[in-house]
């Protein structure tokens, strides 16, 4: 029974992943998956590990991973934004149509002091965008 495995394998970390190589002995039935670097999805830093050097191939399989990687964390994190968009409108239905006085007191301080702090990042966001397109002209 032979498996066809990746050639490598890449275990998600908070901000990046483990690598490892995949081997399969087929003679054993075993899997072997040796840690060979570390990758920091934030910065494209890749770190060797156990003092190896990794070949053309090892650099070119992490650097399309980690290409990869980088547009399904953008893509998530663009849905996050318009999920939660979704989340204020469907929490104003909700406060309008079912929310007790008790969930109102409960939940009014901070939903408001969340609201005001992004409205605020937003506002100066977007009046810095606005002085630096008037800068350009």
């Amino acid at each position: 029974m032979s498996i066809d495995l990746p050639p490598y394998y890449f275990r998600v970390r908070e901000n990046g992943a483990a690598v490892f190589r995949v081997s399969n002995d087929e003679r054993m039935r075993r899997i072997d998956m040796q840690q060979i670097a570390v990758v920091n999805v934030r910065n494209g830093e890749i770190k060797p590990q156990g003092g190896r050097r990794l070949s053309v191939a090892d650099l070119a399989a992490i650097r399309d991973w980690l290409t990869e990687r980088q547009a399904i964390l953008k893509a998530r994190e663009a849905d996050d934004l318009d999920r939660a968009i979704d989340y204020l409108n469907t929490t104003a239905q909700w406060l309008q149509s079912k929310a007790t006085d008790d969930d109102v007191d409960r939940i009014a301080d901070r939903l408001l002091l969340a609201m005001h702090d992004l409205r605020s990042v937003l506002v100066r966001r977007m009046a810095e965008r606005r002085s630096g397109a008037e800068e350009d002209d």
